[in-house]
């Protein structure tokens, strides 16, 4: 298994630079049930958590693949951070928020300087919700089984009927080129 190499933040960090999906794939499972256990605890839902959870790692990626992250904190820091500002953006558009349930008020004022970016952000989920859609099946069930549900390789190659984890890596591996082709052709198309 490759997990035990994603030990390290730096770790991570190089293997997503060179394209390694198993960096990808680890973080997101890595640092989920923080960021779940936040949103469920501030009004949210499991599924607003998976959404946020979802922009942070991709303002995240975004950033590693730009050149542009300055981390001067633990990656689950900077999740933690992203994921925070855009809940509470989320609250405030739902007119949920008040300032008596979550204490850091500094947070969301830093929230108006990020609009642009968040606003930014919202169109990029918003984008990779809709090439999930366009994904398809079984590519769409068999990304979310990995991501999202945590089941493993043997659970899903079990689910789907393939013959081994192996065919169920290959597979998951060409699901993601097709979605992660679909998210830039949308994404080219909305600039």
């Amino acid at each position: 298994m490759h997990k035990a190499l994603y030990f390290s933040d730096e770790a991570i960090i190089h293997g997503i630079v060179n394209d390694d999906e198993e960096a990808l794939a680890y973080l997101y499972r890595l640092h989920f049930p923080m960021i779940l256990n936040f949103i469920l605890t501030n009004s949210g839902t499991e599924d607003e958590a998976k959404d946020i959870y979802q922009e942070s790692i991709i303002v995240f990626y975004e950033k590693i693949k730009a050149g542009s992250l300055e981390l001067n904190c633990q990656i689950k820091t900077y999740i933690y951070s992203v994921s925070r500002r855009l809940w509470l953006k989320k609250l405030a558009e739902k007119s949920k928020y008040s300032s008596a349930s979550i204490n850091d008020s500094d947070a969301y004022l830093n929230l108006l300087s990020d609009a642009a970016v968040i606003d930014e952000n919202d169109q990029k989920f918003s984008t990779m919700a809709q090439a999930l859609n366009q994904l398809g099946e079984p590519c769409r069930t068999l990304l979310e089984d990995y991501y999202f549900q945590d089941l493993s390789m043997q659970l899903i190659t079990e689910k789907f009927g393939y013959t081994n984890a192996d065919n169920t890596k290959n597979q998951k591996y060409k699901c993601l080129m097709r979605l992660k082709k679909l998210f830039f052709s949308l994404y080219k198309m909305q600039e």
